[in-house]
């Protein structure tokens, strides 16, 4: 029944040569081909603004770009710009280069609620160092994470509590529980059953959903009252929520927090931030407590790509990127929940998230989250030359490609209609389902 067919011949080929090498055919398990429709994973030659090519030579617009990390667009001018000064200059030095200087002042000032900051090149670093600071500053073991946020960590304090946990000591799963998210009464229950030894609370300060009143400012009050370290993992909402992250339009000062993604627009870094008396354990300047290795990485502070994190800073803060962001999503929101409607699937695809972070449900003729019509839509959109994991919108997406994105979407919306009359949506996949990022076997 599937009448548009996207071919893509040199994606597969290209994809069955990423698994005859790398494991799992991508870098990031989110870029799996498993998380696409079948034969219908593109393999992208290059991307500009919010377009990319595939090998194939096709053209899509796309959401969610680089894991949200590329949220300017792709090959953003004063970015490339500020790269492009530095790389006849030499990324990396036996001593600091001025470059840290600049970039640490220039985060510090655009995230003022933190007092000092250290660089890596990914997420994990940044939260695992966060963890170890704070196990440090307490002396106690245990970690909370909020296990109403998807990821954390590729280290065993995290990913022990997936169902991708082989490998994983089963005394280092032990070492790490779960408070859920808005609720202060169950959180400050897992704090007094681990009485003295929680060293912080882990979590999302936002996600698919507003933090509820006070929330925020109460789960710092909590955990200060149990001795804990606050830790705002500020990967998604850094710059997403606003230039200073969700921090900065809370109001609530995390005593750690971490960020990355749209920091380096698509170049790596990451960074943990914090309290001064916290993030000196990992310095040279303090007395009277034991040294703790926080972060020492070879590539930590490569200099081109810190020029980007003080491009995409510079950026946002002049230009309202923020604020473009949410003009963007709203747009889009109105437009993708007036498609579902007009074609009777309002109530089976469904969006969530703030508009500048929105991910979309697709839910079975029971209401129920489904794989199988998640791929017919992911189908159908492809075949529209829109490439959507999520709805999460970068800045160099313009009215134009809005209005195309939700064209597409009504058209798969009308075979999602189809499907849902049929009680089945198999005749509509042409071949296996999408399929979850965390489970247990391939």
């Amino acid at each position: 029944m599937d009448t548009e067919v996207l071919d893509l011949p040199l994606s597969r080929t290209a994809n069955e040569r990423l698994h005859t090498m790398i494991p799992g055919g991508a870098h990031t398990y989110a870029k799996g081909d498993d998380q696409y429709p079948e034969n219908l994973a593109p393999v992208i030659s290059h991307g500009s603004g919010a377009h990319v090519w595939d090998v194939d030579g096709n053209r899509y617009i796309e959401y969610g770009s680089g894991l949200r990390s590329v949220s300017l667009g792709h090959a953003h001018p004063r970015v490339l710009e500020a790269v492009r000064r530095e790389l006849d200059r030499g990324s990396n030095f036996v001593r600091p280069s001025i470059v840290e200087v600049q970039a640490a002042e220039r985060f510090l000032a655009t995230v003022p609620t933190a007092e000092m900051v250290k660089f890596a090149k990914n997420g994990s670093d940044a939260t695992t160092a966060a963890v170890r600071l704070a196990r440090a500053a307490t002396g106690r073991p245990r970690v909370a994470i909020c296990g109403d946020h998807p990821f954390f960590s590729v280290d065993d304090w995290f990913i022990g509590t997936t169902p991708l946990s082989a490998g994983i000591p089963e005394a280092t799963n032990e070492l790490t529980v779960a408070f859920p998210y808005g609720d202060l009464a169950a959180t400050e229950e897992v704090l007094t059953r681990y009485q003295g030894e929680i060293a912080c609370l882990i979590l999302e300060p936002a996600t698919h959903t507003e933090p509820p009143p006070g929330y925020l400012a109460g789960l710092r009050d909590l955990a200060h009252r149990h001795g804990c370290v606050l830790v705002f993992d500020e990967m998604i909402t850094g710059f997403r929520w606003s230039e200073a992250g969700a921090q900065g339009l809370y109001g609530v000062v995390p005593d750690l927090s971490t960020f990355g993604k749209a920091l380096g627009n698509g170049f790596a870094v990451s960074a943990l931030a914090g309290r001064r008396d916290l993030m000196e354990r990992g310095g040279l300047r303090h007395s009277g407590d034991d040294r703790v290795f926080l972060l020492s990485t070879t590539h930590g502070a490569e200099t081109h790509s810190l020029a980007a994190a003080m491009a995409v800073q510079t950026t946002y803060v002049e230009e309202g990127v923020t604020a473009r962001l949410h003009a963007l999503g709203e747009r889009l929101a109105a437009g993708v929940r007036e498609a579902a409607a007009g074609m009777g699937v309002g109530d089976h695809v469904v969006l969530h998230g703030r508009a500048s972070n929105l991910v979309f449900a697709t839910l079975d003729e029971n209401g129920r989250p489904s794989q199988q019509y998640r791929t017919l839509f992911l189908r159908r959109l492809l075949a529209g030359g829109v490439l959507a994991p999520s709805f999460v919108v970068s800045s160099a997406l313009d009215d134009a490609d809005i209005d195309r994105t939700v064209d597409v979407v009504a058209e798969a919306c009308a075979v999602y209609r189809k499907a849902l009359d049929a009680a089945d949506p198999t005749p509509w996949l042409a071949g296996r389902p999408v399929k979850p990022v965390f489970r247990r076997s391939a």
